[in-house]
């Protein structure tokens, strides 16, 4: 019997836009109470406000996740308003790239602590909610650049790489709380993610798509985990 949604509190960040917007949607479809946030606080607002215009119930908070004391702050704005976390949905990420030689130490910075650490802040803040709750499903969405080097892409792929070590080791911590955590490793996606991203778009996977996944591994019976799904556009252009 798979999982209900009805009246779980789910954190999603990254959630004013893209991936992580339709992932809300998709969970307040469910019937979850849905917390988002992001660095913008203008489409965080406007995000938040359509999101809530069928009736469900969401609210938000900037937050960038690659600073403890924020997620922290956030988290806490969580548990006061919802009572606390039982899905955790990481999709905030960020992506400089350039030659390893050419990109600056304050970009590898702001990738590797925005991608990866920023998830293992997000998991330290919202496993004790989880804990308290008897469980809950940790969702990192990740990317094919975790399994697939590039030109130009170094700090990307270390933090893609490294979540996915991030993501079994967290799995192999957490099962016996009865903490499942999966990761989605999403190819090309029709997002404004990179410069020129949604050209082509008609071949490219949907947000929705890797919402309606999401959306089914959270449901799964607790008995079983998809612990790494990848998503990829079964017709890419020829090349």
């Amino acid at each position: 019997m798979t999982e209900s949604l009805q009246g779980k509190v789910a954190v999603v960040t990254g959630g004013s836009r893209g991936i992580g917007r339709a992932i809300a949607h998709a969970l307040l479809a469910e019937g979850a109470r849905v917390a988002i946030c992001g660095r913008d606080a203008a489409a965080l607002d406007q995000a938040a406000s359509e999101l809530s215009a069928d009736g469900g119930d969401v609210i938000g908070k900037v937050c960038n996740v690659g600073r403890w004391e924020e997620v922290e702050a956030f988290f806490a704005f969580v548990a006061d308003r919802f009572g606390g976390v039982d899905v955790l949905v990481n999709n905030a990420g960020l992506g400089h790239f350039a030659p390893v030689d050419e990109i600056t130490v304050e970009q590898w910075r702001e990738v590797i602590d925005t991608n990866l650490s920023g998830v293992f802040y997000c998991v330290k803040a919202a496993t004790p909610s989880m804990k308290a709750r008897g469980g809950g499903f940790i969702l990192n969405i990740g990317s094919l650049a975790g399994k697939n080097p590039f030109a130009n892409g170094a700090a990307y792929n270390a933090s893609k790489f490294g979540l996915v070590g991030f993501t079994e080791a967290s799995m192999i911590d957490l099962r016996f709380d009865g903490i499942r955590v999966s990761e989605i490793m999403p190819g090309s996606v029709q997002t404004d993610f990179r410069p020129g991203g949604s050209e082509g778009a008609d071949w490219k996977l949907d947000p929705a798509e890797i919402a309606a996944m999401a959306v089914h591994l959270i449901k799964t019976p607790r008995r079983n985990l998809a612990s790494l799904v990848e998503m990829r556009p079964s017709m890419p252009p020829k090349r």
